[in-house]
């Protein structure tokens, strides 16, 4: 990519794209504006070699942006122009920061002395997004003075590093230009410099920086900065194993490496002999054939009073976020159990408060760290030549983990009989048959409220190592669609599954479809209005209940899909559904949708809930 040497701003503005792209930048999103215009025409330039695209609305170009980053794993850059632009950024800003994605936030301002005079397009831009970046700050004006340049560059480094460590999240370069923003000359001299800045001198220690991801989307750091290498973990191991009474929660989760992701969990459940209670949305339950003792059910199972108080733990080994159940959350709270939380980010991930030890580590580092302590002490990996078989011949009959796996199976086989009878168009079956017969590794962005509470409950343990995404660092509807979109971008064939309420909030993501490449089919479940309102205290009160927090909006999706030029199929039987989902088309988006009874479906799920471990025997 060439250096602009036309006006003292394309300058400016070069460098930083060149620093980015030589750090490693694969992709920003460009959103229109006069005041970024030195960015845009440098970001334009720097293609085909650098993905660059442009999205009208800046909210949705956010959201895509931070699909993108969920997606690679890496930064997604995303340029605007000054005034209230950069604030349609702000919930994904948020969401970044909560589920630790690296953003790159480029927002263009006037300078200082066109500030506080009613200038137009002006607001105070410092700060915008609060404590929510990793890192902000407001660059100096451009000036063509090497030692200025130098500044900008590291600064630039410093930023791309602050978004990806010690914990990936937003970073904000709030980015000042006076006019002329177009590249025609201003006056200044800027010939002496191009011998310099066109050296690889001045461009020296500038390589990729690679985010190394393990858990979630948090990299993986050096074990100096997690876990040190001296870190006595044989004792750790021979703490855990004093107890028979013990379970590993497998939280919320999107590693970069599913398969050993996946991997070191099963080989500490093994090691240890207890049960993996998976959260649907982990991989965990997508590669089931690593793990002989995946608890699926457990929501459904703690629902039995009788069941949780013989199933209560010593210790609890928590991988990652809590899942969402609040049943889970409950019980653990009416235990007296210590927990381990694992996990290598600086959060605090206790929302219950307990008597909890924080492990900054990676599961999968914690797996290395564990064989590594073995080895030396002579007795072998831990982890080496251990087969389900030979595990499960030491587990009695009446052991802890065997009434978990007891339950699961009993628990199991109830929703499965229970789902396979239901010919009508049930919501909560939807998840289940997805789990079944989507292909191999689909990418699949599950949106918040019901669609992510019936995956917990309904999805089934599988071997198709399907990818599950989601924004559940905030919980909330923004962005669904764009999210999706950015994740589907480039990558293979993906799934979102979403209710109405969640798709219409974000409407202008279809926008993107000019720009997209790949294939998106959007599950629409259309029940009119929010059915994880149906599920609180509230709906027993009408009025207000069916206008002011269910809010059917009566929209004809066939028409709104053909406004946007996006594939619509009204999904009737069952049948007709399951043979959409395998194969997938490779290119466009389209839209299913499962037109469903709000008020039925939630009178289904609180009348059999419950009734799905209504047993008492584990024996």
């Amino acid at each position: 990519m060439p250096i602009g040497f036309r006006n003292t701003n394309e300058l400016w503005a070069s460098i930083l794209t060149q620093t980015l792209k030589r750090l490693g930048l694969t992709c920003a999103v460009i959103c229109p504006g006069s005041r970024s215009t030195p960015l845009a025409i440098t970001f334009a330039q720097a293609s085909p070699t650098l993905e660059v695209i442009s999205i009208l609305d800046e909210r949705c170009a956010a959201f895509f942006a931070l699909g993108r980053a969920k997606a690679t794993g890496t930064p997604t850059a995303i340029v605007c122009t000054s005034g209230t632009a950069g604030a349609n950024f702000y919930p994904a800003v948020i969401e970044a920061k909560e589920s630790r994605v690296p953003l790159l936030l480029l927002t263009a301002d006037r300078p200082s002395e066109l500030r506080n005079c009613h200038s137009g397009q002006t607001i105070d831009q410092l700060k915008l997004y609060g404590n929510y970046p990793n890192w902000q700050a407001e660059l100096a004006v451009p000036s063509a003075e090497m030692g200025m340049l130098a500044y900008l560059r590291q600064t630039v480094m410093y930023a791309w590093e602050r978004a990806l460590y010690p914990v990936p999240g937003p970073v904000h370069l709030n980015i000042p230009f006076r006019d002329p923003l177009a590249p025609i000359p201003d006056g200044t001299d800027l010939n002496s410099l191009q011998l310099h800045l066109q050296s690889e001198d001045f461009w020296t220690g500038i390589f990729p920086l690679s985010p190394g991801r393990s858990q979630g989307t948090t990299p993986a750091l050096p074990l100096s900065r997690a876990l040190p290498r001296h870190y006595p973990c044989s004792p750790l191991l021979r703490e855990w194993e004093k107890f028979d009474r013990g379970i590993i929660i497998a939280g919320v989760a999107q590693p970069q490496q599913p398969q050993k992701y996946c991997q070191a969990i099963a080989q500490l459940s093994k090691t240890l002999k207890f049960p993996v209670l998976a959260e649907g949305l982990s991989p965990v339950r997508n590669y089931a054939e690593l793990n002989p003792h995946i608890i699926s059910t457990y929501d459904l199972i703690l629902r039995n009073q009788q069941l949780a108080k013989q199933l209560a733990p010593e210790i609890v080994i928590q991988i990652g976020e809590m899942p969402t159940s609040p049943v889970l959350r409950n019980w653990l709270k009416t235990t007296a159990a210590k927990r381990w939380i694992i996990d290598p980010s600086d959060q605090n991930l206790d929302p219950l408060h307990g008597r909890t030890v924080h492990l900054r580590v990676s599961v999968e580092q914690l797996a290395v760290t564990f064989g590594e302590d073995t080895r030396k002490e002579e007795t072998g990996n831990m982890f080496d030549n251990f087969s389900a078989s030979s595990e499960a011949s030491n587990v009695t009959p009446f052991s802890y983990l065997q009434k978990w796996c007891t339950a699961e199976a009993k628990v199991r086989l109830n929703v499965d009989q229970t789902l396979a009878s239901k010919s009508d168009l049930l919501e909560s079956k939807i998840a289940w048959l997805l789990s079944q017969f989507l292909p191999k590794e689909t990418p699949i962005f599950i949106a918040n409220s019901m669609p992510v509470r019936d995956v917990e409950f309904f999805w089934k343990p599988n071997q198709s190592g399907v990818k599950p995404f989601f924004n559940r660092g905030a919980n909330g509807i923004d962005g669904t669609l764009s999210t999706a979109l950015g994740i589907a971008h480039r990558n293979q064939s993906s799934v979102m599954l979403t209710g109405d309420l969640a798709l219409l909030h974000d409407t202008n993501g279809f926008l993107i479809r000019n720009k997209f490449v790949g294939h998106l089919t959007i599950v629409l479940i259309n029940n009119n209005g929010g059915g994880i309102f149906e599920m609180l205290p509230i709906v027993k009160f009408e009025p207000p209940f069916e206008e002011f927090f269910a809010t059917p909006q009566d929209i004809d999706f066939a028409q709104l899909c053909a406004t946007y030029g996006v594939e619509h199929e009204l999904i009737t039987t069952w049948e007709q559904f399951q043979n959409r989902l395998n194969p997938l088309p490779t290119t466009g988006i389209r839209v299913l949708e499962l037109r469903t009874n709000r008020k039925f479906d939630a009178k289904w799920r609180q009348e059999n809930l419950g009734k799905f471990s209504a047993f008492d025997n584990l024996e």
